[in-house]
């Protein structure tokens, strides 16, 4: 296994590293000292990313995969312990969300969903723990969406997984809590990214989104990731199996 000295915490893997979100955790955490393994699906966005921290001098690898392909997840893992460092961080963030009516959802579409926002996280996590577990040390974050929580039409599909990726948080949690790994969960809020191409009137759901939201503006991408920072940094040693809403304060729970 390499050392990678520029990489002092070790590496962190963020997956959907392409998308908004995910690119600005993977910039933060390579801010912080984390070597990163960007995966995602193969793309100009993905590219973009690894420019980023290229351009900043934060070690790096990149690692097209197709996140329905479990044999493909774990390669990845351990790509990035051979070529970085030993993972300290997995931080599962890619996910699809297809507008569909629930009675006009298919099977194939539904199961798809699943196979990228569910099992993926599944195996990734399961994965970066069999590696963590012998070094009694790692932090898991999975990033939700706080659709979960107050429901959303037309995203069943999605709505369910993220409730599934707050449920597999405070199992991990409480299983590998004892091995030194902590688990938790972010739930953003509406960030403006690429998602909100499912809504037909950009202004509108602005509006929509301030009206409902304590803070009056919308978040920005450095603001989520600074909470991830938090997540799988020492400050939050004490902290696992909880899900925190980054949202504005739109859901209170």
């Amino acid at each position: 296994m390499t050392t990678n000295p520029s990489a002092p915490r070790g590496a962190a893997l963020v997956t959907g590293a392409g998308g908004a979100l995910g690119r600005a955790i993977a910039l933060r955490l390579g801010a912080d000292g984390f070597a990163i393994g960007v995966l995602g699906r193969e793309s100009d966005f993905l590219r973009e990313t690894a420019s980023l921290l290229q351009a900043q001098s934060i070690p790096h690898r990149v690692l097209p995969v197709d996140l329905r392909d479990g044999t493909s997840i774990d390669s990845a893992l351990t790509e990035v312990e051979s070529e970085l460092a030993p993972l300290a961080a997995v931080v599962n963030n890619a996910a699809i969300y297809p507008a569909t009516p629930f009675l006009d959802i298919t099977q194939d579409e539904y199961e798809d969903v699943v196979r990228v926002n569910q099992t993926a996280y599944f195996l990734t996590a399961q994965g970066a723990a069999r590696r963590m577990v012998d070094r009694g040390a790692g932090a898991i974050v999975n990033i939700g969406s706080i659709t979960f929580h107050g429901g959303w039409a037309n995203l069943a599909s999605y709505v369910s997984t993220k409730g599934a990726s707050v449920g597999l948080t405070r199992a991990l949690a409480r299983e590998l809590g004892p091995s030194g790994i902590r688990v938790n969960g972010v739930s953003p809020g509406a960030f403006p990214t690429k998602a909100e191409e499912i809504h037909e009137n950009p202004a509108e759901y602005n509006r929509f989104v301030i009206d409902r939201q304590s803070i009056k503006r919308r978040g920005t991408d450095a603001e989520l990731a600074a909470v991830v920072s938090f997540l799988v940094g020492p400050d939050s040693a004490f902290l696992t199996g909880q899900t925190i809403n980054v949202d504005g304060g739109w859901i209170m729970e």
